[in-house]
């Protein structure tokens, strides 16, 4: 399984990631966590990834 964590200091909050993966992102604090990694394919996590404008979630393989 691959690692999947947000970086604290680089989100700014928008709820891009919990938008699209609910089961995956909350909220807390204002900032975005990993709450379930399993809770989505690495596929959509790596697009949400991606999409994300801070760069803020990592994906270490």
């Amino acid at each position: 399984m691959a690692k999947v964590w947000v970086d604290g200091g680089a989100c700014i909050g928008c709820e891009a990631c919990v938008d699209e993966l609910p089961d995956v992102f909350q909220m807390e604090d204002g900032k975005a966590k990993v709450v379930n990694p399993e809770g989505a394919s690495l596929d959509e996590i790596k697009e949400v990834a991606e999409a994300c404008p801070t760069e803020a979630i990592k994906v270490e393989e």
